[in-house]
């Protein structure tokens, strides 16, 4: 699978080099330079697109923090905050060869068991799936787009 898919978000000119025969990128959060896997091509291009379109800013987005769910350690694709410092969207990114489905949507619920963040997005860079929580009634509504920063 070729890693520098088109993905279906806006493209973006990442400084891509090459080293020891991989492609790394400079990932603006972490502030250094990772690897390219196709899930890491859907998480830069992704967070590209909270900051350049959503109008997320830089300094709320955590990138891979780990968490123990049963006892095994996991790690968050995306997570973005608030100005107070409130959770405010969990995002699980996937390989573009990776189908989104039930199983998917099941990952990200469990990992929002911890965090229970009321807005969760699930993408494979060709496919994205916005979702409303709404804790109090227990139930849940699927969004068009996700909201701009607010």
């Amino acid at each position: 699978m070729d890693l520098l898919l088109p993905l279906n978000l806006p493209p973006y000119a990442f400084k891509i080099t090459k080293n020891d025969g991989k492609l790394t990128l400079f990932d603006p959060i972490r502030k250094k330079e990772i690897m390219i896997t196709p899930e890491e091509w859907v998480r830069q291009h992704f967070i590209q697109y909270l900051i350049n379109q959503k109008k997320y800013p830089k300094s709320l987005i955590k990138l891979e923090g780990g968490h123990k769910l049963a006892g095994m350690s996991r790690r968050t694709d995306i997570l973005v905050y608030n100005q107070q410092g409130d959770k405010l969207l969990l995002v699980e990114c996937k390989s573009p060869s990776v189908t989104i489905n039930q199983k998917t949507f099941d990952q990200v619920a469990r990992y929002n068991l911890i965090h229970k963040v009321k807005l969760l997005a699930v993408t494979n860079g060709l496919k994205h799936y916005y979702c409303n929580i709404n804790f109090e009634s227990n139930t849940y509504s699927f969004l068009d787009d996700l909201p701009n920063y607010q």
